[in-house]
C-alpha cells in the first residue's frame, strides 16, 4: 500500500463510505503514518486482530 491508496481509505472511513478496513501487517506503518498526520485521527480507531492485522474504523466522536 502507498501512501496516496491509504489516504484514498482513510477518506473513505471519515465519509462513511466504508465501515471499516482492514490493513495487513506489511501495510501498517504506511497506513498509521497517514492516519496520524490527519487532523481528526483521533476519529479513528484501530482494533489489533491476529498475525498483525488491525482493524480501522471512524468513530462519531473522538477518542480520548
Amino acid at each position: 500500500m502507498d501512501k496516496s491508496s491509504a489516504e484514498e481509505i482513510l477518506t473513505k472511513l471519515a465519509n462513511r463510505e466504508l465501515d471499516e478496513v482492514t490493513v495487513s501487517k506489511d501495510a501498517f506503518t504506511v497506513f498509521r503514518e497517514c492516519v496520524v498526520k490527519r487532523e481528526d485521527f483521533k476519529q479513528f480507531r484501530g482494533i489489533a486482530q491476529h498475525n498483525g492485522e488491525v482493524i480501522y474504523q471512524y468513530l462519531d466522536e473522538p477518542r480520548s
